[in-house]
Formats: structure tokens, C-alpha cells, sequence
């Protein structure tokens, strides 16, 4: 039996407390999970959330630390305190933070808890990129041509020729990438080798900082592919299933921005053989709980493994809306021994998208000021609704966004029975999104799902980068010249006309224009 699987029976172990170790919408979405099963939530916070939503939310919360995530959320000792003197049995750790840390599994496991994911063991070896694509060659998939020699790292100690000889056998342009890590950190593209050493140098020094590891290895780069993911679940009794590929292709500087199920590219025949192969990665390892294995398809239709997280994805909700799984609630029965028992029909469903859904990242971000954090105080929020529309958020009026995390606040997913309607949907949606007293991602969004390219679906993963530059730096709300003047006057008049407005006149026109500001650049 592999190291870190339990034997395979059909007991199940107790939870009855989880302690979810995020923040943010995620943690509300564990939350809710475990609300909806009868199971008590607990929550952990920094100094700065300590009035934050999933604080609320939660039936008991215990503080880890000050604001900064290595003195708080990336605290394995003090989350595990927390733990134990909030009682509870198992902990959830979200994605981000210590979601993919082995050693933090290991310390919950050996701890007594349930860790509400895959075993330390995979973490760490699906977690180090060259050991991955190792293990999916291994089980016959497809990788993209890269460094194999030197254990597939290139050596810390090789020299410049050496790194040039190696960048020319694999062919440009390629890209230097983080054996540990992800998210488009310590990854760099190399068109020409004049530009080989300071790629190499400014991967590993970025490397280094974000994953505490300096290791990278090349990658040729493909032309235009686009981004699939498969999502996989897999119990401790050797049952794992594939889902429905997502199509996550629009990244801004490799970075997920948009995601949706199912993929225009992807035909039937093409789906059973990417959900095939990401089911062959991940037995192979004996893979447990919730992953997802991702690839690079060509414009050729062929598709070549990237890598496999080892955690929920931020995506998983359009997952959740084509297929009517609850992926979180299967994370806790999973974590308990409970055997995955769909049924063959259910099974084969997850294969079979019911309509098509779309999810927005909305940031507290400037899209004006090249997409830049703008935390602050939210004065104003109101969230869309209405039929097909889901929003996994993580704040609501009069919290601040703090400048030390991701600013996501939340997740807009929309659903229809097609990508049309979807898209009809999403639109309608961000016409509704309202936040005031900080910048959002909504008019980005808004301008992208108007563009005939994303229309068209016909996009790869740097088309976004591409429009973007395009664009040299247009705003995306583009105001009336005399808009202000116009509410200016608004504003006087009302104050001279209204016997309740008489008195401060000069403060009640500041405020009418702040107001006539706020609508006309309503996010």
C-alpha cells in the first residue's frame, strides 16, 4: 500500500469540527459546506480580519498572528493551536497559503486531524513540476518537450555554456520555469539565446523569494495554445473520476482571469481522451480527494500535460453548476472514508456538461493603473443575482480590503444552457456589480466579454496579453468631458432649491459630485 493511504475499508472517520485554514471567499465556502453537513466550522484570522466576513460566519475563530501571511496564514504551529484549543478534528486548507505545503499535511496528520486533501506524500511529489511530468510520462501522457537531464532541473552550478546547450536541444522559444510553486512565478520566455542568462537569473531570484526554492527548468514554448484543466476526485478505495475539461485560456501575465465549462475547442472525441489521461496521472500516484491535472493544447488538437495541483481550484464552481456536484461537500466525505459511490450512470454524467457556465475574478484592482491592488474601505456593495447567477464572495460593505493578500473579493459565475445565454447572463450580471470606495476588475470584464475574439471563443493563452497591449493603456470607462460640470450644476441647484439642503451648501455640493462621480464610474 502506497505511504499515506489509509488501508481500504469502508469505515469512516469522525468530523465533526473542521477548522479551515484561509480566509476570503474560500473560507466562507468551506463554511457553508460544512454548515450545510451538520459540521461546525471554525475559522482562523490575522490582526486585520478580525472583522471579516468568514469571522462571522464561522461558530468559533481564534487569532494566528499579525496581518503580514508569514506571521499569521503560513504559521503552520499556530494554526495547529488554534485547532486544538478550538477542538477540532479536521482542518481544510482552501487553496493558496498552505493548501499545497506537504509539510503541512504532514504536521495535521501527525497531529491527530484530518487533512481535508491528498496525502503529504502527493502533495510533495505532484508539487515538484519535473517529478510530475516525470510520474505523467510514466503513465504514458504526453508532456511538453523540456530539460530531463540533471534530475529535469537545470543544475544550479551549470555554467553559461552548458545552459546554452541545453536551451538549444529543446529548441526556442522556450520557457525557464519554477520546479516549485505555480502561478506564473519564477517563469520567464526566451525568444532568442541573447536573452537565455538574465531569464535564467531572474526566474531562480523570484523563484527563490516566493517558493523558497531557486530551481527551474526549460520548456518549449508552444505558439498559442490554449489552457484545459480536468478536475479529478478519488477516494481511499482506488475509485477516481474525471469531470468535464475547463477552458481557462484567458490569463493575464499567466494568470487565470476567466474560466468556463465546457471548452469550445474540446470535441467529444478529444474530451474522452484529455479526461483519460488525466484520470491514467493520477492513479499513477495514487492520487486522493480533489486535483486537478492541467495541459497545453496545440492548434493541432494535441494536448501535453503542464501540471497537477494538488488542492481545490478557485474555478471549481462552474464545475459544481454544469455537473450538480458539491466538490467541497466531496472533500469532507472523501476525508472521512467514504467510499466514492456515484454510480456508473453519475459517473459517466460528469463527462456530459448540462449547459455551459462562466466564471469573472473580480479583484480589487485598477484596471486604469495597470491592474494595481486598491484596497481600501468598501463604502457601497451590491452583488448581482437573479436566475444562473452565483457569486462567491468574500466582503460586503463597510470592510476594508487589506493590502497583505490577494485582493479577490469574489468569484461571478453565470449559467446557461448554452455559452450564449451564459454570456447573456455574465453580461447582465456585471451591469448589475456595484462596489464603491475601491477600483474593481468589473469594467475590465465588461469590456472583455464584448470583444469578438472572446465572443468567437477564439482565444489561446497570451491572446489577453495581446488585446491588452493594444489597447496602450485606453481606459476602460471612458466618462463625458462635461459629466462633472453637469453634476456639479445638478448639485448647486439642488442646494439652492431644497430649504433642507440651505444650510452647508458648499459641503452638500462636494458630496452630490462625489456621489454623481460614483454612479457615472459605477464598478
Amino acid at each position: 500500500m502506497r505511504a499515506g493511504l489509509k488501508a481500504c475499508t469502508t469505515s469512516s472517520t469522525v468530523v465533526k469540527k473542521v477548522l479551515v485554514a484561509n480566509r476570503g471567499e474560500i473560507a466562507i465556502r468551506v463554511i457553508r459546506a460544512c454548515r450545510e453537513m451538520g459540521i461546525s466550522p471554525v475559522a482562523v484570522y490575522s490582526e486585520c480580519d478580525r472583522d471579516a466576513l468568514h469571522v462571522r460566519l464561522a461558530d468559533a475563530a481564534w487569532p494566528i498572528g499579525p496581518s503580514a501571511p508569514r506571521d499569521s496564514y503560513l504559521r503552520i504551529d499556530r494554526i495547529l493551536d488554534a485547532a486544538h484549543r478550538m477542538g477540532a478534528d479536521a482542518v481544510h486548507p482552501g487553496y493558496g497559503f498552505l493548501a499545497e505545503n506537504e509539510q503541512f499535511a504532514r504536521a495535521v496528520r501527525d497531529a491527530g486531524l484530518t487533512f481535508i486533501g491528498p496525502t503529504p506524500e502527493v502533495i510533495a511529489l505532484m508539487g515538484n513540476k519535473t517529478a510530475a511530468r516525470a510520474a505523467a510520462q510514466r503513465a504514458g501522457v504526453p508532456v511538453v518537450p523540456g530539460v530531463s537531464s540533471h534530475g529535469g532541473a537545470v543544475a544550479a552550478d551549470a555554467s553559461d555554456d552548458e545552459i546554452r546547450t541545453l536551451a538549444e536541444d529543446i529548441g526556442y522559444p522556450l520557457l525557464v520555469k519554477a520546479v516549485s510553486g505555480g502561478g506564473g512565478k519564477g517563469m520567464r520566455t526566451v525568444s532568442d539565446r541573447v536573452d537565455l542568462a538574465g531569464a535564467v537569473e531572474a526566474a531562480r531570484s523570484e523563484a527563490r523569494t516566493a517558493f523558497g526554492d531557486a530551481a527551474v527548468y526549460f520548456e518549449r514554448r508552444l505558439i498559442r495554445p490554449r489552457h484545459i484543466e480536468v478536475q479529478v476526485l478519488g477516494d481511499e478505495h482506488g475509485t477516481l473520476l474525471p469531470f468535464v475539461e475547463r477552458e481557462c485560456s484567458i490569463q493575464r501575465r499567466h494568470q487565470k482571469v476567466v474560466e468556463e465549462t465546457p471548452s469550445t475547442a474540446v470535441s467529444a472525441a478529444l474530451r474522452q481522451s484529455i479526461t483519460s489521461a488525466a484520470a491514467a496521472v493520477a492513479r499513477s500516484v495514487g492520487y486522493t480527494n480533489a486535483g486537478t491535472v492541467e495541459f497545453l493544447l496545440d492548434e493541432n488538437g494535441a494536448f501535453y500535460f503542464l501540471e497537477m495541483n494538488t488542492r481545490l481550484q478557485v474555478e471549481h464552481p462552474i464545475t459544481e453548476m454544469v455537473t450538480g456536484l458539491d466538490l467541497v461537500r466531496w472533500q469532507i466525505r472523501l476525508a472521512r472514508g467514504e467510499p466514492l459511490a456515484l454510480g456508473e450512470a453519475s459517473a459517466e454524467r460528469l463527462l456530459v456538461p448540462n449547459g455551459h457556465a462562466i466564471e469573472c475574478r473580480i479583484y480589487a484592482e485598477d484596471p486604469d493603473n495597470q491592474f494595481l491592488p486598491s484596497p481600501g474601505h468598501i463604502l457601497d456593495m451590491r452583488a448581482p443575482a437573479g436566475p444562473g447567477i452565483r457569486n462567491d464572495g468574500g466582503t460586503e460593505a463597510g470592510l476594508d480590503v487589506p493590502i497583505f493578500y490577494d485582493p479577490l473579493i469574489s468569484k461571478l459565475i453565470a449559467w446557461g444552457e448554452d455559452r450564449p445565454a451564459a454570456l447573456a447572463r455574465m453580461r447582465r450580471a456585471l451591469g448589475e456589480y456595484l462596489v464603491t470606495g475601491i477600483k474593481t476588475t468589473v469594467p475590465f470584464f465588461t469590456w472583455l466579454l464584448d470583444q469578438p475574439e472572446f465572443h468567437a471563443a477564439a482565444f489561446h493563452t497570451t491572446y489577453l496579453d495581446e488585446v491588452l497591449t493594444a489597447r496602450n493603456g485606453r481606459p476602460f470607462i471612458e466618462t463625458a468631458h462635461d459629466m462633472e460640470d453637469v453634476a456639479a450644476i445638478a448639485a448647486v441647484l439642488h442646494a439652492v432649491l431644497s430649504p433642507a439642503s440651505s444650510e452647508n451648501t458648499a459641503g452638500s455640493t462636494k458630496r452630490w459630485k462625489a456621489q454623481a462621480r460614483a454612479e457615472n464610474l459605477r464598478e
